[in-house]
């Protein structure tokens, strides 16, 4: 480029190469691209079994106590001015509070950091650890937003797998085996994200001994944990007690939904059961391998060799969101080539649509038939 007087002029500033690899993998982004292959003038209203959020749908709708208390709090004028970085004090102490009710030891509220949303919290956690040369285990399927992080702030990032033949459980001696002196910690996402399940209190002790003896710390990241259900009760993280020091990330907002949940959708809308009444499990499993105890969300195999004109499952998904209107999330963006996500944090009309659909999907595009 030249200046007004002919000079080439060289500017100071350009992309971070390094980081280009782990900007392109977003759950979001992925989630847009399937969304650009829906057909414009279906009739029918968009599925979306991909998403993460059911504060969307009006049956998730949050507790009147809570919206009140927002409402006071912006009617006060007590908070129009600039917040501590690390949280409003008395905020941080009615967390301690509801917190330590599930903890065999107290918090106070200097154990409260308080941040705008999870990604927040990973973003702070993440630079905390940042220490030349040290590295961090992530859980594979798992989160891009980690690996992002990492890259960022210069950590490598090493990955241990979930088992799906054991209910989604940590690979311990993976993580025995990639352990060494520059480990800074662990992540663990309980209940998980994508895929479901709920750790026993028994694998959660063993994942604390674990990270007891290789002297790692634990960053714990909590999802919808009252919006769990399935066989195992969701525990807390207090298992863990003082012997290894654990970071929580979480959303508390979403406990704000505990007065009615079992009055509201979890009561009606068992998956387990909707398969059933659907006959969902017995047309599908030559097409999806799928458990049968999911928590939110749900983590399927998909079997592309079943299917005529499907690649994996990002082709899976776009051809889904063209043919039907339904929104899943590819396993590929979270570490897993052709899985599929599917959330159950919606509707129960909806979710039931949705699964006809993918059945008819899957039922047309079976090798079989042709």
């Amino acid at each position: 480029m030249e200046n007004g007087e002919g000079r080439e002029v060289r500017w100071g500033f350009g992309e971070n190469i390094s980081l280009t690899s782990a900007g392109k993998n977003s759950i979001r982004a992925t989630l847009y691209e399937v969304m650009s292959s829906l057909k414009e003038g279906d009739p029918r209203p968009v599925i979306p079994l991909g998403h993460g959020d059911p504060s969307t749908f009006p049956c998730f709708r949050t507790t009147l106590v809570a919206e009140d208390a927002i409402v006071d709090a912006v009617r006060s004028a007590k908070y129009n001015c600039y917040s501590p970085n690390v949280g409003v004090p008395s905020a941080k102490y009615a967390i301690a509070e509801y917190l330590s009710r599930d903890l065999p030891y107290k918090l106070s509220p200097d154990d409260i950091f308080l941040t705008g949303g999870c990604s927040q919290a990973i973003e702070v956690v993440i630079s905390v650890l940042a220490r030349p040369g040290a590295n961090i285990l992530l859980p594979r399927p798992g989160f891009p937003a980690y690996e992002a992080r990492t890259a960022f702030h210069g950590l490598e990032a090493q990955h241990f797998d979930l088992i799906p033949e054991k209910g989604w459980e940590i690979d311990l001696e993976a993580v025995k085996a990639l352990a060494d002196e520059n480990t800074a910690a662990m992540v663990i996402i309980n209940p998980n994200n994508p895929c479901g399940n709920v750790f026993t209190y028994q694998h959660l002790a063993e994942v604390a001994e674990t990270a007891r003896e290789l002297g790692i710390m634990v960053i714990a990241d909590e999802v919808y944990d009252h919006l769990t259900f399935g066989n195992n009760p969701f525990i807390p993280m207090g298992v863990f007690g003082e012997t290894v020091p654990v970071l929580t990330l979480g959303s508390i907002s979403k406990r704000w939904l505990v007065p009615g949940w079992r009055l509201g959708w979890i009561a009606t809308t068992d998956p387990k059961g909707i398969f059933k009444e659907t006959k969902f499990l017995d047309s599908m499993k030559n097409f999806l391998n799928i458990s049968t105890d999911p928590a939110t969300f749900i983590q399927v195999k998909l079997n592309v060799a079943c299917l005529e004109d499907i690649h994996d499952d990002i082709d899976f998904c776009s051809k889904l969101a063209k043919e039907e209107s339904v929104i899943l999330c590819p396993g590929s963006v979270l570490g897993l080539k052709n899985w599929l996500r599917i959330t159950f944090a919606i509707d129960p009309s909806s979710l039931e649509d949705g699964l006809d659909r993918i059945k008819s999907f899957c039922q047309r595009h079976s090798k079989s038939s042709k």
